[in-house]
Parts: C-alpha cells; sequence; structure tokens
C-alpha cells in the first residue's frame, strides 16, 4: 500500500494482486533484448503484471479509481491469469469496507480493470461490489464492449458493467467531464479508442481560480490588460493555496497508455493496443502537458511502482523518477 498527500486530497494505491502476461503481449514489436533490460521475465516468457487501483480521499467523498480483475473469471481464464483477488481484502486491512465507496470510475471496459465493479452472489445473481458508489465509465466503452472484435472480444465481460447501466448506478462518460471537484476525464485514444484517463487535482479551488481569472481576463479584457488582470487573481487564490501549484498536486491515472514505467517512452506500447500510432500521438499530448506541470503519473499495472514522475533527461530520453 503506497499513500501520499496531493494537495488537499489523499491519495493511496491498492493493488487486487499480481498475473502473469506474456511478455511478447506485453511490449508489443519491442524486442526481448531491449525489454528484458528493465523486466524479469520467466522460462515461459512471462513477466509480472500488477493491478493497481487508486483510492482518492477528497474530504467529501471517497473515490476508487479502477477495480482490478475481480473474483468472476471463468476457468479458462483462470488458467491464463489466476484469480489474485485481493483488491477487498486490501481495502479491509486499510479499514475501508465497501459500503464507505462514494464513487467507482473505470478508465475502460476490459476485465482487468472493472472486475470488482460487481460480485456474485449465492444464488448466481450479479449485483454492486459498493452499493451505494456512483459508477462511470466511457459510452464508447460500453458501446464497442457490446460487439467486439474477433480480435479482442475475450477482454469484455458484461457481467462486470451492463447489471450497472441496466439499473442507472452506472453513468456513461462521453470525456471531458469533471465527476467531483478535482477530479476529471479525458480520452486518450490508442489502448482503446475511448479509453480515459483521470485527472486528480489536490487544489480544485486554486485551479477553477486560475481558470476563472484566465477566462475573464481573455473575454474581457484589451490584449494590453491581460498579464495584470492574470497577475493580480491568481496570486489571490495562492493565499490560501500557494503561489502556484507545486510538485505533487496534480496526478493522472493513466492506465493503459502507460501501464508501468517499462513504458514510458514514446514508441514502448502493448502488444494489446488497437491504435498504436494513436498511442504514441497520445503519449505525446499527454507529457507534453504532465512533464512541465510535474504532474504524478499511475501506473495501472506496475508491480513495484505504482507512481512517478515522468521526466526527460539531458538527453531528451523519458525517465521515471520515483518518490
Amino acid at each position: 500500500m503506497h499513500r501520499l498527500t496531493l494537495g488537499d486530497f489523499e491519495l493511496t494505491v491498492f493493488s487486487d494482486g499480481t498475473y502473469p502476461l506474456d511478455g511478447g503481449a506485453y511490449f508489443g514489436v519491442v524486442p526481448k533484448v531491449m525489454w528484458s533490460k528493465k523486466v524479469d521475465a520467466d522460462e515461459r516468457n512471462y513477466v509480472t503484471s500488477g493491478l493497481n487501483s487508486l483510492l482518492v480521499r477528497t474530504g467529501k467523498q471517497t473515490v476508487l479509481i479502477e477495480t482490478g480483475m475481480g473474483n468472476k473469471l471463468s476457468e479458462r481464464m483462470i488458467r491464463f491469469y489466476g484469480q489474485p483477488a485481493k483488491l477487498l481484502d486490501n481495502l479491509a486491512s486499510a479499514g475501508i469496507a465497501p459500503e464507505d465507496i462514494d464513487i467507482v470510475i473505470n478508465s475502460h471496459l476490459h476485465f482487468d480493470h472493472c472486475g470488482w465493479n460487481t460480485v456474485r452472489d449465492r444464488n448466481g445473481k450479479i449485483g454492486p461490489t459498493f452499493p451505494r458508489a456512483k459508477y462511470y465509465a466511457p459510452e464508447g466503452e460500453w458501446q464497442y464492449a457490446r460487439q467486439p472484435s474477433e480480435r479482442d472480444s475475450i477482454s469484455f465481460m458484461s457481467d462486470n458493467y451492463d447489471p450497472l447501466v441496466e439499473s442507472g448506478q452506472m453513468t456513461l462518460l462521453k470525456g471531458g467531464e469533471e465527476i467531483v471537484p478535482g477530479i476529471s476525464v479525458k480520452t486518450f485514444r490508442g489502448h482503446t479508442a475511448h479509453m480515459q484517463g483521470i485527472i486528480v487535482n489536490g487544489r480544485p479551488g486554486f485551479e477553477r481560480a486560475r481558470q476563472s481569472a484566465a477566462a475573464q481576463a481573455n473575454h474581457s479584457s484589451p490584449p494590453e490588460r491581460f498579464a495584470k488582470r492574470m497577475a493580480s487573481a491568481v496570486p489571490l487564490a495562492g493565499k490560501e493555496h500557494g503561489a502556484s501549484a507545486p510538485e505533487g498536486s496534480t496526478a493522472c491515472y493513466i492506465s493503459d497508455l502507460i501501464p508501468t514505467t517499462a513504458h514510458i517512452d514514446l514508441t514502448w506500447g502493448m502488444g494489446f493496443d488497437l491504435y498504436p500510432l494513436d498511442t504514441i500521438q497520445s503519449k505525446k499530448e499527454y507529457y507534453a502537458r504532465s512533464i512541465p506541470e510535474k504532474w504524478l503519473t499511475v501506473f495501472t499495472h506496475d508491480p513495484t511502482t505504482p507512481w512517478a514522475y515522468v521526466e526527460r533527461d539531458d538527453a531528451g530520453k523519458m525517465t521515471a523518477r520515483g518518490i
């Protein structure tokens, strides 16, 4: 369990365990001679993949981002992946019961990201694991999951989301929405067409003041007064939150766009990516903001480093600086 304070929020990573995954599938076209320098593989060419969920306490809500693999895998899938199913136990060890979760957000609907959305009772009926929670997932993901391609149909289990959509407990997102103050989603196409990163701004009051000042100055002031208005408005918020957002005030659960620290290079994607060229473009878009603003990147599948700051060294190479 990893915990830190992000502005006014508390962030904790909880694991649903680890599972074996073919190294070639994990790194796609990247040769083993290269990726084996970053991760270890066993005699079958399998690497260890993590299942990291992010819990955010905002002071008003308890938000769970991603729910791991769950405990409803078929016997065939268990032969491939095992059945780790440790998320609820790990939450319980921290004193968190399913009833304590207010909001659940899925970046996309592959089985290893939304498995604990639901559970099967003694009679075989599917119900929500987190009974009080409002669930959120990308609408495009759900539409695609209803008729996936032959290539990736194994990645979807309708029991993880259809009962929640049918009951109205799951809200389907277009992309770009703010779920609660400080937590929003943004579409990053590549792994799938509609996968979303979840952006957590631990100082939503400061960010709203900055955006308001920028919008007001941009729309109501001539250019010569823009800088003056920004200079006067933003520091007013800074009296409470700091003159500028410090390192660590924003984090992003970037999901399978950058699944581990070994995938931070622009061209290192997974073999599972449906749109590999879009993965590269989405990484460029993400880094264009996350690096200069010093965002903390949360890695969904890294078994040892769940979060780090991605930076460029003097040679322009991507590096991951841990906390």
